[in-house]
């Protein structure tokens, strides 16, 4: 049952069952009104069908409670039930079928919510235009509430909450959804609003913005960096002259957060500059690298080392980028395939994605025909639950096989620190 206790108030989170993209994709058209719902043919019914038809059920009532009840508290249980959903299930003829109905629960909670029922309608929105993919039907949702969400971003007395999400899903449904680049362009100069508040002083002195503050104009200048990766030649030239030479000071931010999206940003731009230009030439190149160097080996002691440590690693990739053109690729595996995140461009998107579907992200990859159409994986490759269970080594093999690589390991190691090995025979 959707209620906890026999409450409205209480709305239990949706759960994550362990479906198989096979059965979730046969299920998603699933009727609620089948004659599957009849006692005399019902038993012959599979487990999984069972969990299907219960588990629609439950999105219903998750619809109902966004829409009927008062009480702030269901509303935000069925944002968070909802965007749960979004995030593990492909929902595409559910949503459709409702997609209206959402986007007016959502342009309610976003102008009469506060807080957090306002972040969570702005994340609910972002995934609702990720499982719509791009097209018509998303394209409306954006024009339904693209004018809110620009007026929040833009509210200073709103809620700091509403406008660190505003800032992040305005980006990603603006990447999915819009299809004229004289709005993406208009939309990046809402983001360039916020986040030049936070350039130092001609003195080298920073501003002084609460943390809250801070996490605002970052989520706003990473939404203004993936959006780049749309723009055409002519409007990232524009972009190249007016903020490369700006962007560094940022660097000097008393904000790890802010310093390390400021260094991937300038890392994308140099990417972007090249793949127009091989002869690309940035006029304080050296005052730059000298910049990202000294942030690669920071050393202060009055910062965390926690924050020390991400900042290092974070601008040493940074400066590699800068200096050489070089990425460090990474290698995603979900179910049986695998996709190398190659390029700057391909991380900010990658890390765009799976700020809104968190743990499902390798289930997107699979399933999700868009997602998979971005990352140019092709048409989704379904594996059956049996073929799965094969391809899976047991917990027991898994440990036998750690310990084994652990004593080979250990041994290689000793030998290799063993004062008495004479260090001529290396």
């Amino acid at each position: 049952c959707v209620l906890s206790g026999g409450q409205h108030g209480n709305v239990q989170p949706f759960s994550d069952e362990d479906v198989s993209i096979e059965t979730l994709s046969h299920c998603s058209s699933f009727s609620d009104t089948a004659s599957v719902a009849d006692e005399g043919s019902w038993q012959f019914v599979s487990n999984e069908i069972r969990k299907c038809f219960y588990w629609k059920k439950k999105l219903n009532f998750l619809c109902i409670f966004l829409n009927c009840f008062l009480s702030a508290k269901t509303r935000q249980g069925a944002l968070d039930g909802l965007k749960t959903a979004m995030a593990t299930r492909i929902l595409y003829e559910f949503i459709s079928e409702r997609r209206m109905t959402i986007t007016d629960s959502i342009e309610r909670c976003l102008k009469k919510g506060k807080g957090e029922e306002q972040r969570a309608a702005a994340s609910l929105a972002c995934l609702l235009c990720i499982q719509l993919g791009s097209g018509i039907e998303s394209e409306e949702v954006l024009k339904t509430l693209k004018p809110i969400f620009k007026y929040i971003l833009a509210d200073g007395s709103a809620s700091i909450q509403a406008r660190q999400a505003v800032a992040t899903s305005l980006g990603l449904c603006t990447l999915v959804a819009e299809d004229d680049i004289l709005d993406v362009h208009a939309t990046m100069e809402c983001f360039e609003n916020l986040f030049t508040r936070a350039y130092a002083r001609m003195d080298g002195t920073c501003p002084s913005i609460s943390p809250q503050t801070s996490q605002l104009y970052t989520n706003a200048l990473l939404s203004w960096a993936l959006l780049l990766t749309i723009c055409t030649a002519s409007q990232l030239k524009d972009i190249l002259r007016k903020y490369l030479p700006k962007l560094p000071k940022l660097l000097e931010s008393e904000d790890v957060n802010m310093r390390i999206a400021a260094g991937e940003t300038i890392a994308l731009l140099f990417e972007l500059a090249r793949d127009m230009d091989t002869d690309f030439e940035f006029d304080d190149w050296d005052e730059l690298c000298n910049k990202l160097n000294a942030l690669a080996t920071d050393c202060n002691k009055h910062r965390a080392k926690t924050d020390k440590r991400k900042q290092r690693s974070v601008f040493r990739d940074v400066l590699k980028a800068v200096e050489e053109g070089d990425f460090q690729s990474e290698t995603i595996r979900f179910g049986t395939e695998r996709m190398t995140i190659d390029s700057w461009v391909k991380k900010r998107t990658y890390d765009a994605f799976r700020e809104f579907v968190g743990s499902g992200m390798n289930y997107h990859l699979q399933a999700n025909e868009f997602i998979r159409d971005v990352f140019e994986l092709g048409p989704p490759v379904l594996v059956d639950s049996a073929t799965m269970k094969a391809m899976k080594i047991s917990r027991f093999e898994r440990h036998l096989h750690n310990s084994a690589a652990f004593k080979a390991r250990t041994k290689a190691r000793s030998k290799f620190r063993d004062k008495r090995v004479d260090v001529g025979e290396f």
